[in-house]
């Protein structure tokens, strides 16, 4: 069912547990990651680091939890091209936290489009074009000038002032999730419009692809 954005709140991650190391990481539709007393549990967010560039900084939610192991939904590493066996290993930190953006304005993506590459044999007359991977995904919200003082803008101003890695995430009303590992840099600097309240802007710039789960999932 097709769905508008009325209703998504934002929230940026405030809170980290400590990284707990990961001995394992299987290839499976949804791979299985084996951490000796991780501690966590269904439902849990995590943030990714791994030899696999492709995983590597990601956000998952966790489920399958067991004493030393669980799994990342959605986390497709079936591909030994691009997760060669026995690599995948590093670590998982817990997010413990996060804190809602409030008066967010306008939201607006950029960005997560292929790149090409395009080239043409001296005997030919026709180019080619290939694709080269994808340009960064970034988000731009603007908000109140007013919000100023709420919990949200002092997390973003805490995290442009240190530039730690740190994850966005978007909850429609229906539940449906995006998160997006990212850095935050807020402007502060107040927006002035006729007809329009002032406002201030943070960019979200993505470290990697963002995870989409569905209000079913």
């Amino acid at each position: 069912m097709a769905q508008v954005p009325t209703g998504t709140t934002f929230h940026i991650a405030s809170a980290f547990g400590t990284a707990k190391a990961t001995t394992a990481v299987t290839n499976a539709t949804e791979a299985v990651v084996t951490s000796a007393a991780h501690g966590l549990a269904n439902g849990d967010v995590v943030e990714v680091t791994s030899g696999w560039g492709r995983l590597h900084k990601r956000v998952f939610e966790v489920k399958g939890v067991a004493t030393d192991s669980f799994t990342l939904k959605g986390a497709d590493t079936t591909n030994t091209d691009f997760f060669p066996a026995g690599l995948g290993i590093g670590s998982v930190r817990k997010i413990t936290a996060f804190t809602q953006i409030v008066q967010v304005l306008t939201a607006a993506s950029n960005g997560g489009d292929p790149r090409q590459v395009d080239y043409r044999y001296i005997e030919s007359d026709v180019d080619y074009s290939i694709n080269n991977g994808f340009a960064a995904t970034s988000y731009n919200l603007t908000m109140d000038a007013d919000s100023i003082g709420t919990a949200g803008y002092i997390a973003l101003k805490s995290l442009t002032d240190v530039q730690s890695d740190t994850c966005m995430k978007m909850l429609s009303r229906n539940g449906a999730r995006i998160f997006l590992p990212c850095t935050v840099a807020l402007n502060e600097s107040v927006q002035l419009a006729d007809n329009q309240v002032n406002s201030v802007s943070a960019v979200f710039n993505g470290k990697n692809r963002i995870t989409r789960y569905s209000q079913s999932e």
